[in-house]
């Protein structure tokens, strides 16, 4: 199994509103790509400097289905949401035995 894991660090601006709606975009997800085993999404409640303030964990059966939801025309469309919201992001890739 490969687990993807991504942690976003969002702008300030309607940060609350941003993190709300980012979340619930992701969510769906599950529902629209056959690849994408499962996934969680989390709101952090840690208020310091180190902190990122949503992270995706996701799982998936192999790195082609990795690849595959990489480039779905839906984790796009919400990629582009990510993207236009979010100050930086990181991200982990690995193979969980």
């Amino acid at each position: 199994m490969i687990v993807h894991i991504v942690m976003f660090k969002f702008k300030e601006e309607n940060k609350a509103i941003n993190i709300a709606r980012v979340q619930a975009k992701l969510n769906r997800l599950e529902d629209l790509i056959p690849e994408l085993k499962s996934m969680e999404v989390g709101i952090n409640f840690t208020q310091s400097e180190r902190a990122f303030d949503l992270s995706l964990y996701s799982t998936f059966e192999s790195e082609e289905d990795l690849k595959a939801y990489a480039v779905h025309p839906e984790h796009l469309k919400v990629v582009e949401v990510i993207k236009s919201v979010t100050l930086e992001s990181k991200v982990v890739d690995y193979v969980l035995e």
